[in-house]
This record gives C-alpha cells, structure tokens and sequence, in this order.
C-alpha cells in the first residue's frame, strides 16, 4: 500500500527552507531584477512570504511570457522570483516523496540524471536489440490535465496544508496552447471545461511531469517489460520483432488516452537501430560514434557572431561571452566532434577594443603601427604597445586569457583582422 505523507508544511513554510530556497533560487540570475530586488531585502521579503504561506493568503503572481521560435515553436513562461522561491521550497520536500517511486529509466530533471546519461542508455539498449520505438507525446505540458494531477499528488501527500500549496500552484498556471482533442466518455465541450497546461520553464511543472507519466513508466518497465527509457515527453522501447513493437504503440496508446494525452502522429515511429538517430539534440550512430545536428551547429555559429556584435555595442561583457561559449563547447565534447570544434574556434579571436575611457573602439580601425590585410599581419615598427589577444580552444576555454576586455574578430579568410602574433 503506497504510504501517505502528513505534517508537511511547516517544513516548507519555515523562515530557514526559505531562506536557503531563495539562494537557491538566485543561482544565476543575480543580474536580474526581480531578483536582485529581491535579495536586496532578503530578510524582509522572506519573512513577508513565510507569514502568506504560513496565513495561506498567499497567490501566485502573473507569469511574463516568453515566445521561441527556435528551435521549434514554444511559449515559455517566468514566473516572478518570488514564486520560484516558494516552488524551491515546495519541490525540496515534496520531490524526494516521488523520487523513491520513479523507475530508474526516467532522466528528466532529477538528480543524478540528464541528457547525457539518458544518451548513453539508448546506445546501450539500441546496441542490444534491432529496433527501437520512438514516442513523442502531442503538446505535453500544455495537455496535462489539473485534475489528475491533483488526484496524483493526493494520493502520496496527506497534509492538508501542503496539498492547498499545491493545489494552488496548479491552478496559478497561466493559459497555454489549445489542445482540443476528444477521448472516450467525452462529451462536445469537455475539452473546454476540463483545465489543463503548465507552464514550461517552471520547476514545478518539471517535477509534475514527471509525476504525471509515471504511471506510464511503471507500466512499459512492469506490465510490458519493455528495454524503455523516458526524457520528459520523448520515450523509447526496443525490441528486436517490428510487429511486438506495433503491439506496444497501441498498448501505450490506449494508456495515454486514460491520462488525456496523444502520440506526436509525426513523431511516433519504429525504425531499425541500424539507422542514424536523433535523440536529445545528438545524432547517434552505430558503433558509439555521435554528431551534432547541422542546426545546432548553424544556431551555434550566429550566436558566436551574434556575440561579437553584442561585444563591439557594450551589451556584453568578455565574461557572459565566454559563459555562452563554454556552455555549447561542454555540450559538444559530449559527441565526436573535435576536428568540428577546431574549425569553428579557430578564428575565434579576442583582441583588445576598448580604449582607456572604456569606449569601444572602431572594429574596422587598425591600431597604430599595424597594417590589415585579407590575412592577419604582423605589426610594423613602431611606438604603440603590443597587444594581448585571447583565443578559443577547441574545448571552449580561452588559450590565453585576456587581462583586459576583447573582442571577437571575423575569420582572417574572410574579413581583415588586426592581430599580434609576433
């Protein structure tokens, strides 16, 4: 019988769980406004929080929505940092619950778990059987149905308190996309009676995902015992008979349709192991060799010309480029993609491009006593001071650090570039 949880709350609401929630919270993002306010009076606003959480007048605030294109088309919602504090709090104790429950197959924002090691599972189960079946579900997040997630999270957490936090983040979710799809027992309208959708970008709604296919874990490990793995809304089952895994599909069909959701109609497929892959932003081939997808490299090269204009405006300082830098050569060197690595930082090059007033200097004006060329020159004899440049390696990091700021240039083959190399 699966165990119920009392007398919660107080671990959530305390003045200490939210405090050490907040720094948590701030993590990267002390640069932003809300944030910074907010840690600005640290002490005042937590105390604030803990009496509305403490009363329960607390209320989710309005989510400022964020609209993407790339790279496929989705609304990502920011919650006020007040409220990811309390969603900190709340996930700190209510999560560790759940986690004992979820299969060991299921990577998505735990501990412990990630893209890279869910990679590595695929390549070892694809090595063991002859085809896989690839799932996709349709809209998940704004398709999770309130009700049964609330039914869910009763059915593991006793404390009444909690459950009302709870309850109330859900049903602060701001409206997301349409989904109206029709499942058995509806009628016209209960697709728009019924609410449903949560916000991406929430840690709430990462935690809820979770909880909301693990009944759909349980039943491909246990009733199917099925070689599966899950990374949010993208599964995988193998099998080395094409027919066993039609069988799945409708089986894990009919089990979604029980919790409101749909297989992606374009997404959902079974291809032989054989074949090249693309899962979690990698293309997997046999043999344990990886790549990463054109785009991804094409989005990657804007960005790094995309930072060098920002560089050149003030926009961005030497530091936050590297940030972005670093983040893409970390996920890179996860597939095989060193020579891929060398070409693209090869010509990335910081020269000093600010004067001692801190202005920026013309990137198209060469320093005195340099010339420029359609390749990078030596300087000529002159008075001026030479200067300090900072490369990228092939991992990301900077060869020579730059003391100063800098700046990057154009590949010297395609645009003139001042450099000092002597």
């Amino acid at each position: 019988m699966v165990s119920r949880h009392p007398d919660l709350f107080d671990r959530i609401a305390e003045f200490g769980a939210l405090m050490q929630a907040a720094r948590r919270a701030v993590r990267g993002k002390r640069g932003k406004p809300g944030a910074a306010a907010f840690m600005a009076g640290l002490e005042t606003e937590v105390l604030r929080l803990e009496r509305e959480l403490q009363t329960q007048t607390w209320r989710p605030g309005h989510y400022v929505e964020i609209e993407l294109f790339v790279p496929k088309h989705r609304i990502v919602s920011a919650a006020p940092f007040r409220d990811r504090v309390v969603h900190h709090a709340l996930c700190a104790v209510v999560e560790p619950i759940f986690e004992r429950g979820f299969i060991f197959d299921s990577y998505a924002n735990r501990t412990g778990k990630g893209t890279h090691k869910a990679i590595a599972r695929y390549e070892c189960y694809r090595d063991r059987h002859r085809h896989v079946l690839r799932c996709d579900i349709y809209r998940y997040f704004p398709a999770i149905d309130h009700q049964m997630l609330k039914e869910d999270l009763h059915r593991r957490i006793a404390c009444p308190r909690t459950l009302w936090l709870l309850d109330a983040v859900i049903d602060g979710s701001n409206p997301q996309e349409p989904v109206h799809l029709h499942y058995p027992g509806d009628d016209l309208l209960t697709p728009l009676t019924r609410r449903r959708g949560l916000p991406i970008g929430n840690l709430t709604s990462q935690f809820f995902a979770n909880v909301y296919l693990d009944g759909l874990d349980h039943f491909a490990k246990e009733v199917l015992r099925a070689p599966y793995l899950r990374y949010v809304d993208d599964f995988a089952l193998f099998h080395d008979d094409p027919a066993v895994l039609v069988e799945w599909r409708q089986r894990v069909t009919a089990r979604l349709a029980r919790r409101r959701l749909s297989l992606h109609p374009h997404k959902t497929h079974i291809i032989s192991t054989e074949a090249p892959a693309t899962f979690l932003g990698f293309v997997l081939l046999r043999g344990g060799w990886r790549r990463l997808p054109e785009e991804n490299v094409r989005r990657f090269r804007n960005r790094l010309r995309s930072l060098r204009d920002r560089y050149h405006s003030g926009s961005v300082d030497l530091d936050q480029a590297m940030r972005h830098i670093r983040s893409w050569a970390g996920h890179a060197a996860h597939a095989d993609t060193w020579r891929l690595r060398q070409a693209v930082f090869r010509d990335a090059v910081f020269l000093p491009s600010r004067r001692p007033d801190r202005s920026p200097a013309a990137s198209s004006a060469a320093a005195p006593g340099t010339t420029t060329h359609g390749t990078c020159a030596r300087t000529t004899a002159t008075t001026t001071r030479r200067t300090t440049e900072t490369t990228i390696s092939a991992s990301g990091l900077p060869r020579h650090p730059a003391a100063g700021a800098g700046v990057f240039t154009e590949s010297p083959g395609a645009q003139g570039c001042v450099q000092d190399r002597s």
